[in-house]
């Protein structure tokens, strides 16, 4: 009979829990961190031993527009948090031009824990746009940003755009609940007049902080490519499509690993 022996507690990495405000005692809302999960081994009383994945959790998409997200970790939970996770990795993207800049950042889906220990996804990712104007030359007023978060169907509006179609997008960070309607966002992307690119403009009517502000930037063809087909790369992730995928391709390859073993007779009638 195969016995199960544990690692001593030395060689396995503390299981750091995450907490988010939306996270209840009987739901726990999880984002599927796109690269290695964190694995440790714990055991519970009266039951054999289990394997438990820590994904690292952030805000929802309204929440960075809205600006209400906040920060659930102490000094010494976040840094205890980075000693034991394994590395993360930021990315983005971000165009520069005489009267704004323009960043834009993926954010990954989140995922629930099911009984049967698999994953539901619960929330879609997307893609954070923020809009800084100049402050000077080669200067930005980060501290007057303004963000508008890009859903997947969105993507694919912006994706699909033709050479002389524009396109109109709005948020209501608020919509159903208290302070609906007191802050509107309005992102236009239209073509250029002389076809050279297209320009993105952000405008922002803010009732609760006292804010009309609008920004634009043009983005040349070339820029816009590139935007493009980053959107394209990142779609299934944002879907989690890339969590099924990655599923498939290690059941496959634990197949494959079976068929290879000669000791491995499982699938042969002969062997019954």
């Amino acid at each position: 009979m195969l016995r199960l022996q544990c690692l001593s507690s030395s060689l396995l990495p503390p299981l750091i829990p995450e907490l988010s405000p939306e996270t209840s005692s009987n739901r726990r809302l999880c984002r599927l961190n796109s690269f290695r999960p964190l694995l440790t081994l714990s055991t519970t009383p009266k039951s054999s031993p289990k394997c438990q994945y820590s994904w690292n959790t952030q805000q929802h998409q309204a929440a960075f527009e809205s600006g209400s997200q906040t920060d659930s970790f102490s000094s010494q939970t976040r840094a205890g948090a980075a000693a034991a996770l394994p590395p993360r990795f930021f990315v983005g993207h971000s165009i520069y031009k005489g009267k704004a800049a323009l960043t834009v950042e993926p954010r990954p889906p989140e995922f629930t824990p099911l009984d049967s220990g698999a994953f539901k996804i619960s929330r879609e990712g997307f893609v954070l746009l923020q809009f800084a104007p100049a402050a000077g030359v080669r200067q930005y007023d980060w501290s007057r940003k303004q963000v508008f978060s890009l859903s997947v169907t969105e993507l694919g509006s912006l994706v699909a755009l033709g050479p002389r179609e524009s396109c109109e997008l709005f948020h209501d960070p608020y919509k159903g609940k208290s302070d609906e309607g007191k802050v509107r966002k309005i992102l236009k992307v239209e073509p250029l007049p002389d076809g050279s690119g297209r320009f993105f403009n952000l405008s922002v009517q803010n009732k609760l902080t006292n804010v009309d502000e609008s920004i634009y930037i043009p983005i040349t063809k070339a820029e816009y490519t590139v935007l493009v087909e980053a959107f394209k790369f990142i779609l299934p992730h944002l879907m989690g499509w890339h969590a099924i995928a990655n599923s498939m391709t290690r059941t496959e390859d634990n197949r494959r690993a079976n068929d290879a073993n000669p000791r491995y007779g499982g699938d042969f009638e002969w062997s019954r």
